[in-house]
């Protein structure tokens, strides 16, 4: 198991950073924040595909054609905490050292659309906790889906 996970988990985490740094760098100044946002579950979605093609790997050749429920609950949990952990670190990088100035530009946006009430603090680093938490129980959702799917008992 803890194979399957490095392997999938590195994919994902690997396709999680490059997706989400490159449309954050080359679409921020032609993109608005909308287009943005879904550009970026896109891609959460995208490298967590690989939470499925764990688990179906794990089965089918390590496995001997089986999978239990809770073991596939697992296996995905734990590789999307690995991409979730790489779309936190492209997160925390992009708004740190790319564009720094992103939290207050995004603010100033929703104080021009009279939407003040959505204001909160946030820095880098709460967002990438933020980031890790969110694509973690999107993955948790996708590893019951992919767990009922692929369970196959003895």
């Amino acid at each position: 198991m803890k194979s399957t996970v490095i392997r999938f988990g590195s994919y994902g985490l690997s396709a999680g950073v490059i997706i989400f740094l490159l449309h954050l760098t080359l679409g921020i100044d032609n993109l608005d924040y909308s287009t943005n946002e879904i550009l970026g579950y896109i891609s959460i979605f995208i490298s967590l595909s690989f939470v499925f093609f764990g688990i179906k790997h794990y089965r089918d050749h390590i496995n001997n054609g089986t999978v239990s429920f809770g073991k596939a609950i697992a296996i995905g949990i734990l590789i999307s905490l690995l991409v979730g952990i790489g779309i936190g670190i492209a997160d925390f990088i992009y708004t740190k050292f790319i564009n720094p100035d992103f939290f207050s530009n995004y603010e100033q946006m929703l104080v021009d659309k009279g939407r003040e009430d959505e204001i909160m603090e946030m820095t880098s680093g709460l967002a990438a906790l933020f980031m890790i938490a969110l694509v973690t129980i999107i993955g948790f959702i996708i590893s019951l889906i992919s767990g009922l799917i692929l369970q196959r008992k003895p």
